[in-house]
């Protein structure tokens, strides 16, 4: 039995291309009306109009043309974050190439795997990660560009490389009175086409290419504008990699093309960094992972409140103090935030209680690569604590009760990638016979339709009883325990395992140092049923390896 919800409005299978506006027509429109205001920054450095996106965008084109490169082509971009990066997505989407972003921490064996399996003729990265780099790995590749400063770094087509140095003399012959807004025209007749081929470093350890088409990113900015909307002019800081979906799509895309001023923070910050940054920019919107805000509550907000427990039991007084609190966390994110909004990762149960009880303006969405990337969301008034929202179109649980019984989460909408590139045995497994994407999120939904998530199906144990155990449920309360900082369930042997990242403050006794596992194994069991406890606690020396939307990975701890 399957329960499906319908999408809102009505229309069947959620797609309506024709009901809304293609997100490059939004961008000419405001390169149109916004000509000189910045689009583009790098906090504390460089900063870029509309006008130089529109002009580097149209360089870009005449490159392509000399250079004999159409339409369709492939083009890796492997780089930090930085507004050139961005500069160099809107030059590669807009002018009809297919944009392949490529994580700047990815091993530069899989770099060069990625650039030569995507069929990239053109690699813009920067210049100590192409230093890494092997050209006879990337045999179909004809040049690599530095995105800091636009220098070729390597040819193997004098073609490409002389149509490269010459994209601005090609440019002054086609406009020698220079670039007028009106004159900017992006093209919108594409919506089934190719934009991005994304590669995944999820947690299972095999990596694919994600095909997303320009209707998707259009559907995704679609969805965005009618649910948490913004304004031109307004600003907003990216700090999530630009070569995942979730920052590319929804800290990037979704407000730049409607007049928001991006800045980019470049590598991971410090929280000194992040908060220096907020207090000048001052972000309407926060878009980040659970981990960050999660840092915030154990450096900030844990060790305030401690300090007023017995305050906080009276009633009355435990409602100023909240509310002190999040005009204190609000004032420091730049005072101007609507919503935060996070995402990749479930957000700890004594973190979420806690934001809830300050009414701190927060919701936790669900997506994927493959959704591009959202598959549930919802404001933050109406977000239900432990859900990841509604279905952005159609969801259904596969399970004979799917309000009450874990199933296969699975989803239908013009937001869901056409495939996976030339991987014929992945797309066979990612549909179901009907058309569905087959998700492998495993999760019940209820009769308001809030999705909660279980777990995956690949994690789930089945212990000898035939009981499913969900490690991320059992997690969810290891991380509630004293001295736990992260936590991962494995099977081992037939046994339930936790291994466990702690957070030991730096004047704990040795005894108890030593008796740690044994503590946390014991105060986590109190809140399990019988089949499911933990039989044993194992510590880890260092933090687990994550993915960039800071999943654990983990294909590295089974």
């Amino acid at each position: 039995m399957a329960v499906r919800l319908p999408p809102k409005g009505g229309l069947e299978g959620g797609f309506y291309f024709f009901s809304m506006k293609h997100y490059l027509k939004k961008l000419e429109e405001t390169i149109h009306g916004r000509w000189d205001q910045k689009a583009l920054c790098d906090f504390g450095g460089d900063s870029f109009t509309y006008a130089d996106l529109a002009t580097n965008i149209e360089q870009f084109g005449c490159f392509l043309n000399d250079a004999g490169i159409s339409k369709g082509h492939k083009m890796a971009i492997c780089a930090r974050n930085s507004a050139r990066w961005a500069m160099t997505f809107w030059a590669v989407n807009v002018n009809g190439c297919v944009a392949v972003p490529l994580l700047a921490d990815f091993h530069p064996s899989s770099v060069a795997s990625f650039t030569h399996h995507s069929d990239s003729v053109v690699l813009f990265t920067d210049e100590d990660i192409w230093a890494k780099l092997r050209v006879e790995d990337m045999p179909v590749l004809r040049a690599a560009v530095c995105v800091k400063d636009g220098r070729l770094l390597w040819h193997r087509d004098k073609a490409v490389a002389t149509a490269w140095e010459n994209r601005g003399k090609s440019f002054n012959k086609r406009w020698p009175q220079g670039l007028k807004p009106e004159q900017v025209s992006f093209p919108t007749d594409n919506s089934a086409d190719l934009a991005i081929i994304n590669y995944t470093s999820g947690t299972t350890g095999n990596p694919k290419g994600v095909m997303l088409t320009y209707g998707a990113i259009s559907d995704t900015d679609h969805f965005s504008n009618t649910h948490f909307p913004n304004q031109p002019g307004e600003t907003i800081v990216s700090m999530l990699p630009m070569a995942h979906m979730y920052g590319l799509a929804i800290e990037f895309i979704h407000p730049n093309i409607d007049g928001v001023t991006v800045y980019f923070l470049g590598k991971t910050p410090s929280p000194t960094t992040l908060l220096k940054a907020m207090q000048e920019v001052k972000p309407y919107m926060v878009v980040t992972v659970p981990l960050v805000m999660e840092k915030v509550y154990a450096n900030s907000i844990r060790p305030a409140l401690e300090k007023m427990k017995v305050l906080l039991a009276v009633p009355g007084v435990n409602k100023m103090i909240y509310k002190t609190v999040r005009k204190k966390i609000l004032e420091a994110f730049g005072g101007q935030v609507r919503c935060f909004i996070m995402g990749g990762a479930a957000l700890k149960p004594e973190v979420e209680q806690c934001f809830c009880k300050m009414r701190l303006p927060f919701t936790v969405g669900y997506g994927m690569t493959e959704a591009c990337p959202l598959l549930g969301w919802e404001w933050w008034t109406e977000f239900v604590p432990g859900s990841c929202g509604k279905p952005v179109h159609e969801i259904r649980i596969v399970s004979d009760d799917p309000q009450n019984t874990a199933g296969e989460i699975q989803a239908r909408g013009s937001n869901l990638t056409v495939g996976y590139y030339k991987n014929p045995e992945a797309n066979a497994a990612a549909f179901t016979e009907d058309g569905w994407f087959r998700t492998g999120d495993l999760g019940t939904m209820d009769a308001d339709g809030n999705i909660f998530i279980r777990g995956r199906i690949k994690s789930m144990i089945l212990n000898s009883s035939g009981q499913n155990i969900y490690p991320e449920e059992l997690e969810a309360v290891l991380t509630g325990c004293t001295y736990v900082g992260e936590a991962l369930v494995v099977e081992r042997k037939g046994k339930i395992v936790a291994l466990v990242y702690p957070e030991i403050p730096d004047d704990l006794d040795e005894e108890t140092r030593d008796a740690l596992p044994e503590l946390i194994r014991v105060a986590a069991n109190k809140s399990l049923p019988a089949y499911s406890k933990i039989n044993k606690v194992v510590l880890m020396d260092q933090p687990f390896e994550k993915t960039p939307k800071m999943s654990i990975k983990r294909f590295l701890y089974k």
